[in-house]
């Protein structure tokens, strides 16, 4: 079992996650949230096709490597950090343009994007607040797009959500998704999605432990070949989804 431990934690960190936030956890991390993240693969279906990913055991390792040296820890560095200085307008800003520009292809820009503006769209009418208006406000001023891991990890650091429980579920969904995009894809059957994402919950906790413990100028990515796919998935003949 790995240990999500962050230093010099405040109050709000420290404190447990009310049921009423737990629901919003689970509601904005939902795939009932219309945001879309249906649509993105983040280049997995360029990995079926070559048959880099062909059964549960390749879909598990090129996901674990995304998580761990890609993309995905990426993600998470943004989300811890966006979470930490969700009220500090400049350090806010300094994150938003990081994670805006932090993209290895156009369609990975798109993949975080384009799902983060429904986010910010579906939150400031059903659930508003004043955190979301001011980053609202430094995307319009640097003339930037959104990014998700950014979106959310305001809007849960606004509603108290814990960092040590919102940075895993953060994950979880990232991952859960790409999973089910897996399913369909290699195709697998729906027994063998859960048991890729039971065997992903170590690597989910491995990746949030990093997170929590690193800074931007770890910022990094090592998983060459997904950066290599999801070039390639551009230019893809028949595709099911947008990345």
């Amino acid at each position: 079992m790995v240990t999500i431990t962050i230093t010099a934690m405040t109050n709000h960190e420290q404190s447990r996650l009310s049921p009423l936030a737990l629901l919003r956890l689970q509601s904005w991390l939902s795939p009932a949230l219309p945001a879309g993240f249906y649509s993105y693969s983040h280049a997995l279906e360029w990995a079926v096709e070559v048959r880099d990913v062909c059964d549960r055991r390749s879909l598990v390792d090129w996901l674990e490597a995304d998580l761990l040296h890609g993309s995905g820890r990426n993600e998470a560095i943004f989300f811890k950090e966006a979470w930490r200085c969700a009220t500090d307008y400049e350090r806010l800003r300094e994150i938003s343009e990081l994670a805006a520009a932090f993209r290895g292809t156009s369609e990975f820009a798109l993949e975080s994007s384009q799902p983060a503006a429904a986010c910010l769209a579906i939150f400031k009418k059903v659930w508003p607040d004043r955190t979301l208006d001011m980053l609202t406000e430094i995307l319009r001023e640097r003339q930037i797009p959104p990014a998700l891991a950014v979106v959310l990890g305001v809007r849960l650091a606004a509603k108290g959500a814990p960092v040590t429980l919102a940075l895993p579920a953060f994950l979880q969904s990232y991952m859960t998704n790409l999973v089910t995009a897996g399913v369909r894809l290699v195709p697998l059957g729906q027994t063998d999605g859960q048991l890729a994402i039971a065997e992903l919950e170590r690597v989910v906790e491995a990746a949030s432990a990093h997170a929590a413990a690193a800074t931007i100028d770890e910022l990094g990515s090592a998983a060459f070949m997904v950066d290599l796919a999801s070039t390639a998935h551009e230019t893809q003949y028949t595709r099911l989804f947008r990345s």
